[in-house]
């Protein structure tokens, strides 16, 4: 007897064997079958649908769930305002309700709309001697105060050369970039790990209001936006609590690598302790790819380019020297590792592609599934070599629906068509994922698929017309490309016999509705193991 039947329905399953249904059956967490693959089966719970519309619940690929969590509730929030004046105003009543000494920490901001960065001085005025410190809506900087600079030792932060930004006289603004981040949140850290799994669970909230059933964590243990070695327990503990709320896959830093004394035959030179690699773990929790930066981001103008920005100074940069990153990337694909590999300039995607290129070539390994996170600028050279190498781009389509206008910008009308491309790599045979990189952007995956198919960003400026998909092919990179993406196609992604209950029901049709009306479709339930965890049936 099924557990719960879901009866008619306009069920888009992603398998192209069977694309479509009216009828699943759901028994002991999983998918026994479709239509008439139930004929003669019987239900303890039978729910009618009367026409609504079900997919397989949505993957987020690449996303950061306690930096989320941490925006959407326990740090200040200071995203949506635009007024300089009114953002210090913000901080300084966040500053009188801490107590002296403590740290008051802000997420989402942003220097775009403001004029230019916060200084050190104007933190120092409204900051009433505490700890400071704002982290940059891209993740790739942050403001702190003259208290925050003081709990790094002197030496450190001179050693941080340019990724500390100095005035005229040489002294520090307040501006760090990239690694030089990482200074200040070693002074901050740790965390508690009942504040991380309170993050964990107000992101988990929001994915399932989403539609998401399953995310992938970009980075734990180091990288631009670690936590404490103790990440991992932060989210066994939401998982034994009952708060885990969505499936969890997570990417551990690279920085954890270190030496392993293995075998030599093994090829074994550098990996994480016990010799830990991508695999390990079960559907609800596991362990993903190995995450690797090369370089920065596109709204804090550090994405590492081949000419300069327009109307911006420099071409970005790199997060190390090139020749010890792609070093990086042949240790772990020779120990094993699936890689994610941050790279959003076409720069760094040329560094990317000759490092997997060559790791193949060394250790030749049978699907390796290695992913190139952002693919943010691709040049039509590069194309092929993607294709060639194997790599899966994991795209961020809402970054562009957001700075669709300030990317196009500063890169130029030129290679304003190279962003976060669609119909390029698919047609070059480079398989895409869509994600969300929350919470750099609020990661709806409907307003990620509307910007897939229409190319244009809110403001509605094109951007990329040529790269449009059509809704199928969006809603796809959203579900089983993404599975796929994350080495869980044979799990999720589609609604088949087999797989897990991982649905989520929506209140119209997206292949039937107006690509520009797609944003605003509404989720009337989610279902992880066929256990509606946010709505109702």
């Amino acid at each position: 007897m099924l557990d719960l039947l879901i009866d008619d329905a306009i069920v888009h399953t992603m398998n192209p064997r069977r694309p479509t249904a009216r009828r699943v059956g759901v028994w002991n967490g999983q998918i026994v079958g479709v239509d008439d693959e139930l004929d003669g089966l019987t239900a303890r719970r039978t729910v009618r649908l009367g026409g609504a519309c079900v997919l397989p619940g949505f993957v987020d690929a690449h996303t950061h769930m306690i930096w989320s969590g941490m925006a959407n509730g326990g740090t200040v929030d200071l995203r949506g305002i635009t007024d300089r004046a009114a953002l210090l105003d913000r901080l300084a009543a966040a500053a009188d309700a801490a107590a002296p000494g403590e740290w008051v920490e802000a997420s989402g901001y942003d220097q775009r709309p403001i004029g230019g960065h916060l200084t050190r001085a104007e933190l120092d005025a409204v900051s009433r001697d505490r700890l400071l410190w704002l982290l940059h809506a891209s993740g790739h900087a942050c403001v702190v105060n003259s208290a925050a600079l003081a709990a790094v030792p002197p030496d450190e932060l001179r050693a941080l050369g340019e990724e500390v930004d100095r005035d005229a006289d040489g002294e520090p603004t307040g501006l760090l970039l990239e690694r030089g981040q990482l200074a200040v949140r070693a002074a901050r850290l740790p965390y508690r790990i009942t504040e991380l799994v309170d993050a964990i669970e107000r992101s988990a909230r929001i994915c399932l209001s989403q539609g998401i059933t399953t995310c992938a964590e970009a980075g734990i243990g180091g990288g631009l936006l670690g936590n404490p070695p103790a990440e991992v327990a932060a989210f066994q503990s939401a998982r034994e609590q009952g708060r885990l709320g969505v499936r969890m896959q997570l990417m551990v830093a690279a920085d954890a690598l270190r030496p392993l004394p293995a075998h030599a035959d093994d090829r074994i030179a550098r990996g994480i302790d016990l010799g830990l690699r991508t695999g390990l773990g079960d559907p609800t929790l596991g362990i993903g790819a190995l995450k690797l930066w090369l370089d920065g981001g596109i709204m804090a103008r550090t994405a590492a380019l081949t000419q300069p920005y327009t109307g911006h100074p420099g071409s970005g940069q790199l997060q190390d020297d090139p020749d010890v990153m792609r070093q990086t990337i042949v240790d772990a694909h020779a120990a094993g590792w699936q890689l994610a590999v941050h790279a959003i300039g076409d720069r760094a995607v040329d560094i990317a592609i000759d490092a997997l290129e060559r790791a193949q070539a060394l250790v030749p390994r049978d699907d390796p599934r290695h992913r190139i996170e952002h693919c943010g600028m691709v040049r039509p050279d590069q194309l092929p070599r993607l294709a060639a190498v194997g790599a899966i781009a994991v795209l961020q389509p809402e970054f562009l629906w957001d700075n669709g206008d300030d990317y196009s910008d500063v890169v130029g009308p030129e290679r304003a068509g190279w962003l976060y491309r669609g119909r390029a790599l698919l047609d070059a045979g480079i398989p895409i994922a869509s994600s969300s990189d929350r919470p750099v952007v609020a990661g709806a995956p409907l307003r990620a698929v509307r910007f897939m198919v229409e190319r244009r960003s809110s403001s509605g400026r094109p951007v990329g017309p040529d790269e449009a998909l059509t809704v199928a092919e969006a809603l796809r990179a959203a579900t089983l490309g993404a599975a796929y993406a994350c080495g869980r196609e044979d799990v999720g992604g589609s609604v088949e016999s087999g797989k897990l209950a991982d649905l989520v029901v929506l209140d119209a049709d997206p292949l039937r509705t107006d690509p520009a009306e797609l944003a605003g479709i509404g989720v009337a339930a989610t279902l992880v193991g066929g256990e509606v965890r946010y709505g109702s049936l």
